[in-house]
């Protein structure tokens, strides 16, 4: 089979597009034939070790451990183990190859538990992106954030794969949201469901005064500090991590925080997202209602995923990056327009 691979850290012009064995499943996996995977920054830290402290968290001190990147997949299950129970031959999943790696490729291996099913009118292209930077904008706003319906919600950095995913998730819970980003994506924002958008480029959210029940940064570089400032009492401000910020963003974050919520009746946390069953079954009704719609801004054949990640690592996406993985006997059986 056709995969992404590459052997040392680097840009993505160390990754190669060549012929590797097929997997095959162990008793609890199945075998996926991928029609579409996202890219997410989790992949560009993986490919670049752009933070050090990736070597130090399972990715090989001087070279990768793992020669795959792509965490996000959907696609149809071809192959099944002993063990598992939840799915059949032919049903296309969506979810998170195993090891949070291999997406970039004609076939993968995922464990059921990371899997979920397809809604009738989402295409494969579509779901590949309702895996980790849903999840981090699902988890962010409803278990660190503490969501309710009538909460004031601020989403910096709305316009990015976390950030469009936060902006309809927020709503969804039946909240005010309002969405900071740059000048180009403003309209975006406006058109899933924000109620107010603030330019950055050309206001300081905090100039109005305004306070908020909770704010959910998916990215940006202002100081917590910054971010304390409007809060209402009580509120909670969640920096999100795996899905749009730097890990050590991510860290100072956690400190900060930490030094907060000792000093002040303020909370601001910080998290990694977890790829778990009852969450994809989550987000699989939310896409099926319609209530969340994924915002694709680019798709690339497989052979040039290189170029997905080389934009992706440009920081300027309008949503989600897709590959699109084409087989010789791939039936239309979805629409491939995002």
């Amino acid at each position: 089979m056709k995969a992404i691979v590459y052997t040392k850290y680097g840009s993505p012009d160390v990754l190669e597009f060549k012929d590797v064995e097929k997997p095959t499943p162990l008793d609890d996996e199945v075998l996926v034939e991928v029609h579409a995977a996202s890219a997410n920054a989790y992949d560009w830290h993986f490919l670049t070790a752009d933070v050090f402290l990736i070597r130090l968290m399972g990715g090989g001190l001087l070279r990768p451990k793992k020669n795959t990147l792509g965490a996000d997949i959907a696609g149809k299950v071809v192959a099944i183990g002993k063990n598992v129970t939840r799915f059949h031959l032919g049903d296309q999943v969506f979810g998170a190859a195993k090891g949070g790696s291999g997406g970039f490729a004609e076939y993968v291996c995922a464990n059921e538990k990371s899997l979920a099913l397809i809604p009738p009118n989402v295409s494969f292209e579509e779901a590949s992106t309702a895996s980790m930077a849903a999840l981090t904008a699902l988890q962010g706003l409803r278990d660190e954030g503490q969501i309710q319906s009538g909460n004031d919600v601020l989403i910096y950095g709305a316009s990015g794969g976390v950030g469009t995913f936060a902006i309809q998730i927020a709503k969804s819970f039946g909240t005010e949201v309002t969405a900071v980003c740059s000048t180009r994506n403003v309209d975006i924002a406006h058109s899933i469901g924000a109620d107010h958008v603030i330019d950055y480029t050309r206001e300081d959210f905090l100039k109005d005064g305004k306070l908020y029940d909770l704010i959910f940064v998916a990215n940006g570089n202002l100081s917590m500090s910054k971010f304390k400032q409007a809060l209402k009492p009580n509120g909670i401000c969640v920096l999100a991590g795996g899905g749009g910020t730097s890990i050590i963003q991510l860290l100072v974050g956690m400190l900060q925080g930490w030094w907060i919520l000792k000093t002040e009746n303020k909370k601001i946390g910080s998290f990694l997202a977890n790829i778990n069953q009852k969450d994809l079954a989550f987000m699989k009704e939310l896409l099926a209602s319609g209530k969340v719609k994924p915002v694709i801004d680019r798709h690339y054949p497989l052979s040039d995923a290189a170029d997905a990640l080389r934009y992706l690592g440009e920081g300027h996406a309008q949503g989600k990056i897709v590959v699109v993985v084409e087989h010789p006997s791939q039936t239309h059986e979805r629409s491939t327009a995002a």
